[in-house]
């Protein structure tokens, strides 16, 4: 799903007489929301749904693709997802 179908399913289920500019505003600040709460605070959850939370990766040996020449992938930072027990049971 795109950032458009989201806006226009949430438009028409929820949100019929908003405006679709402000249903986009909406949207928006909550993924914003979402975005300074994980950076802030290390993890996001939402009961039923599931928790966000910052992971460190650690340094390690890699292989560059092209020349098979082996080198250091730097540590990084990424988000990971662990979906509620209910969340995952209607998958």
């Amino acid at each position: 799903m795109t950032k458009a179908q989201l806006i226009e399913k949430i438009h028409k289920d929820v949100a019929r007489h908003l405006k679709k500019k402000d249903t986009t505003v909406i949207i928006e600040a909550v993924f914003e929301q979402l975005h300074k709460t994980i950076r802030k605070e290390k993890r996001f959850s939402y009961p039923g749904f599931g928790t966000f939370h910052i992971q460190k990766r650690k340094a390690r040996k890699g292989r560059n693709p092209s020349t098979g020449q082996e080198i250091i992938i730097p540590a990084t930072k990424t988000v990971t997802f662990k979906p509620a027990p209910n969340f995952k049971a209607k998958l």
